[in-house]
């Protein structure tokens, strides 16, 4: 009797947690995402600083730090990354805990082309995440970008361009610790926005992304820049 009742507050309680999300309310995510290439070179580095909130303002979701090294193979259009993230999660409403994550990842991009205007990014990603009050944790997330100039041939200085991305997580482990457990799906992000090429070094980006977890959905406002160094 004494097992079913803890499991039954620890089931009421996660059903409150998720409650608090307001699905029908607009986040918004400001997000700057930078790509350095030590000169003459195959190293570099890139990395995103990101804010999240639950709303427009004011109601801190995540405040997410990533940085990492690349290396990128001679000859290749394919880039490599060693990375690192730590990342603040606040609770959705007027509660103010956070949680804090630090998180190992490491990321496989591979850009192409297909045919004159079509410009395909594909994303791999592994991270080993350490979030407070759970056990160790891994994750896998495949993205696929899509960007398509419409007033210029090209992605050059001035061009105005259609974004879109669709991201899948996947979780490596079911159990989380202290009984509690997660499906090995973990969210879908989809994408779209118009971007503006602001010179060959910067791009800025504004879009609707909708995404979905096991218990809830919610759309948002992305704002971002671009910059390569």
């Amino acid at each position: 009797m004494s097992r079913i009742l803890i499991l039954s507050l620890l089931l009421c309680g996660t059903a409150r947690s998720f409650a608090q999300v307001d699905e029908s309310a607009t986040g918004a995510w400001y997000m700057y995402f930078y790509n350095w290439t030590f000169e003459d070179s195959q190293w570099g580095l890139q990395g995103d600083f990101q804010y999240r909130d639950w709303e427009l303002a004011g109601d801190m979701e995540q405040l997410l730090l990533r940085s990492g090294l690349t290396w990128s193979p001679e000859g290749s259009d394919l880039l490599l990354t060693l990375g690192y993230a730590n990342i603040t999660s606040g609770a959705p409403g007027a509660n103010s805990a956070t949680t804090s994550e630090n998180r190992i990842y490491q990321e496989l991009l591979y850009p192409m082309k297909l045919g004159s205007r079509f410009y395909f990014t594909h994303r791999l990603r592994t991270e080993q995440r350490f979030v407070e009050g759970q056990d160790f944790r891994t994750r896998v997330r495949y993205n696929l970008f899509l960007n398509v100039p419409l007033n210029k041939p090209t992605l050059e200085p001035d061009a105005v361009y259609l974004a879109l991305y669709n991201e899948l997580f996947l979780n490596g482990q079911n159990d989380i610790g202290n009984g509690r457990s997660v499906d090995t799906f973990d969210r879908n992000r989809t994408y779209m926005g118009i971007g503006h090429v602001v010179s060959s070094g910067l791009r800025i980006q504004l879009g609707w992304m909708y995404q979905t977890t096991e218990f809830w959905s919610k759309g948002q406002l992305q704002l971002s820049a671009h910059h390569r160094f």
